[in-house]
């Protein structure tokens, strides 16, 4: 992957103070976040770019929102018509609205409590870099494996999954796709809106399971 531009990540994210999602969303920062409309607003408009790139032309079709934090993209989803299924591992997040009608669970990313070809689509935004941040974590790298895998499996053919994330720099861009490639038979890569532009820029992962 060619350096055509700079990260120009001038403070530490709370991914890189916090070793854990759960240690950082305290009861405080959850009631923040999830009556922030700003927060509201941003994850909506990444949701329908999501969406955009997740491409799925069903009208019945069955997304997963992986990651769910307060359902703002899970509310979306079902807005435009879509089934969803919501899940998050801090429990909290999930009794702060009434979430029935997106089917909240409580689960780890890495070990989705779903039976094979399920999902006609799967989502995250904002999550993945709790999961892998670390080019050097070898555990990091284990759960990445564990939550592709899983991920592929729960996943139909021809199914795709849209990742939205905060990676730190190119390096850790280009092992992610090393082990989707040598782990998965997922194909696909990295979409990045307004490379050049700081403050709009945007990093997806998509990936197909075509077989």
């Amino acid at each position: 992957m060619n350096d055509e531009y700079s990260f120009n990540i001038k403070k530490e994210r709370p991914e890189d103070v916090y070793e854990k999602v759960s240690d950082y969303f305290t009861a405080k920062r959850i009631e923040d976040y999830s009556v922030s409309k700003n927060m509201q607003r941003i994850q909506t408009k990444i949701t329908a770019r999501a969406l955009e790139l997740l491409n799925i032309e069903e009208k019945y079709a069955l997304i997963l929102d992986a990651g769910c934090g307060p359902g703002f993209a899970s509310f979306f989803i079902k807005e435009l018509g879509y089934k969803v299924v919501a899940f998050d591992i801090i429990s909290q997040f999930l009794h702060f609205y009434e979430m029935k009608d997106i089917n909240p669970l409580v689960a780890d990313m890495c070990s989705p409590p779903f039976k094979p070809d399920t999902f006609n689509g799967i989502i995250s935004i904002s999550a993945l870099q709790w999961i892998y941040r670390d080019i050097s974590n070898k555990i990091m790298e284990y759960n990445f494996i564990k939550l592709i895998r899983s991920f592929y499996t729960i996943l139909k053919f021809n199914g795709k999954i849209v990742f939205q994330l905060y990676p730190k720099n190119f390096t850790l861009m280009d092992k992610m796709k090393e082990l989707i490639n040598s782990k998965t038979d997922f194909i696909g890569g990295f979409v990045i809106d307004n490379p050049n532009n700081p403050k709009k820029r945007k990093i997806f992962l998509i990936l197909e399971k075509v077989q």
